[in-house]
C-alpha cells in the first residue's frame, strides 16, 4: 500500500474517528481543550528535551566523540514536536512516545537493529590506492 495514502487519507480518518469517540465521552469543548492542552504541553516538553539533547551533543563534541545518538535524537524530537502540533490524539501519542528518552531508545533499537552487521562488513574491507604526484610525472 502506498505510504502517501496512509498518511493523507487513513491518518486523518483515524484522528477524526478517535476525536468523535472521545468527544462522545467528555464533550466537544473538552475534546478541543484537551487537544490544545496536549499540543502546548508537548511543545514545552519538546523544547526541554531539545535543549537537553543539544547539551549532551555539545559535551560529546568537546570530548572529541561524534554525537550520532544526539543527532538522531534531535531529529526525532523535532518530528515529535511536529506530531504534537498536528491536532489529534494518535499523533499526540506517537509524539509523546518520541519525547520520552526511554521509549525513544527502544524505538532506535528496533529501527537500527542491523547497524552492527553493517559496521562489521565495512571494517574488514581494504581499499588499495596509490598516490601519484603531478610534478613527478611531468619530469
Amino acid at each position: 500500500m502506498n505510504p502517501f495514502f496512509l498518511i493523507f487519507i487513513c491518518l486523518p480518518a483515524l484522528e477524526i474517528f478517535i476525536m468523535i469517540k472521545v468527544g462522545g465521552y467528555v464533550g466537544a469543548l473538552n475534546t478541543v481543550a484537551l487537544i490544545l492542552l496536549t499540543a502546548v504541553i508537548g511543545v514545552y516538553f519538546a523544547k526541554i528535551q531539545g535543549i537537553h539533547t543539544l547539551k549532551s551533543g555539545m559535551l560529546n563534541i568537546y570530548q572529541n566523540r561524534v554525537p550520532i545518538y544526539e543527532m538522531i535524537s534531535g531529529a526525532s524530537i523535532a518530528f515529535a514536536a511536529l506530531l504534537l502540533i498536528i491536532p489529534g490524539f494518535f499523533t499526540d501519542l506517537v509524539g509523546f512516545l518520541l519525547l520520552v528518552p526511554f521509549s525513544r531508545k527502544i524505538l532506535f533499537k528496533v529501527f537500527f537493529k542491523d547497524k552492527d552487521k553493517v559496521n562489521l562488513k565495512t571494517e574488514n574491507e581494504v581499499i588499495d590506492g596509490e598516490i601519484v604526484e603531478k610534478d613527478k610525472d611531468e619530469t
